[in-house]
Formats: C-alpha cells, structure tokens, sequence
C-alpha cells in the first residue's frame, strides 16, 4: 500500500451559506484538512464555513473549472477530494472514493451515479436531457480513450494532487471535470469509478444551464478528443 501522507476535501462555493456548516462537520473526519474555494460569494458562506473548520481561499471569479485549479495549486494533500456544497454528496462515502488511491489502483477514482443512483437526474425535461447528454459525452470518451466509464460529469472525485497539476488544467466552468477525465487518460493515468449515491439538494438549484451551456460541453469534448 502506498504511503499518503495527507488528504485534502476541497469544496467548491458560492452562495451556500444555508447547507456549508453540516457539509464542513461531516467532511472533517476524512482529511487533513477541509479546503473552502469561494468564488466571492455574497453571503456569509466563507465565515460560516471558518467557524466550523474550514480553511478558506478565494477563486478567480471565473467559475468552478477556475476554483479547482486553485485548489489544487493551495491544497496540502498528496489526495484532493472534490465535493459538492449543495448536500447531493454523502461524505461517508469519501473512504469508499480514497481507497483505490490508497491502494495504488488508480490515479482519478470518479463516484458514478449510474452505478449508485441519483434524486437529481431523473423526472423532469431538463434533468433528462442532462441525463441523455451526460450518457452522450461519457460513451464518446469511452469510444475514444477504450475506457469503461459511467459517469464523466460528477463532481464528486478524488486525483492524486501531482496529477491534477501536472495534466494542465484550463476549463473555467462545470466542464473541467469531463476535461480532467479526458486528460487523465491521455496523459496515461488510471480512472476508477465507484458507486455513490446522489442525492437531491438540500438548498438551490444547480448552476449547470443547460440551454445556455450545451456547446461549451461540445467544444471541451471535441478539443478532448481530437
């Protein structure tokens, strides 16, 4: 088993201020530390998330791709874990997303939805078309890289932290994260999945406009890809 020193939980915010304090508490327990990226929000989400634990650090402003990359760059641990602030993850599920990374199986374990389920994918049009969409960009990565995924799309994963620096990260919005699959596997590093459930959000709706969003999924799968 490979020696990890360290595990950060990085959580990506903007205006959580209503679900930031249980999603730090819970969080806590699994990592050396729990790392709040703020993209300035406008609420009290940073203090709330400092009063129960969490270190803070401020994006750019340019969206969750930008915050990820922050956080890579500020974090501690030799594992980054990425998880959401709405309340759709569960952090127990964090040592079951850890354990290929602990046991030198993979490089990047994603939590599939697919395989564990979801609240938030299914029942109305917008959710299934993110839902066919989502199916859609995963089956071209497979096609192109031969791998084996369910889920490209989820936020919540965990990346040994010298690959998440070293794979060149640039997307500034919700498409890093199909970006950061189709880059692992270019540079040659091990995906693993994992079932997780996910469960519907405790506060707000997603960030992910699909109708004003949809070409820049396309654009970031074609620069992937070609």
């Amino acid at each position: 088993m490979e020696d990890i020193t360290k595990i950060s939980i990085v959580i990506p915010t903007k205006n959580e201020e209503k679900t930031i304090a249980g999603i730090v508490d819970d969080c806590l327990p699994y990592g050396d530390e729990v790392l709040l990226v703020d993209g300035h929000s406008t609420d009290n989400t940073r203090e709330v998330a400092s009063q129960h634990g969490a270190r803070i650090v401020l994006d750019n402003g340019h969206g969750k791709g930008d915050g990820l990359r922050v956080s890579l760059r500020e974090a501690i641990g030799d594992i980054v874990v990425f998880i959401d602030a709405d309340g759709s993850h569960s952090p127990a599920d964090i040592p079951i997303l850890l354990q290929p990374l602990l046991d030198n199986e993979a490089d990047l374990v994603v939590a599939s939805r697919m395989r564990g389920g979801s609240d938030e994918l299914h029942g109305t049009v917008s959710e299934f078309i993110r839902l066919v969409g989502s199916g859609i960009i995963t089956q071209v990565i497979n096609l192109r890289y031969g791998a084996n995924l369910t889920d490209s799309q989820n936020g919540f994963r965990a990346i040994r932290r010298e690959v998440g620096l070293k794979i060149g990260l640039k997307e500034d919005i919700f498409t890093i994260e199909q970006e950061m699959i189709m880059k692992v596997l270019k540079n040659g590093f091990r995906i693993s999945e994992v079932p997780s459930h996910e469960f519907a959000r405790k506060h707000g709706t997603s960030g992910i406009v699909v109708s004003k969003v949809w070409h820049r999924y396309i654009w970031c799968l074609l620069k992937g890809i070609i």
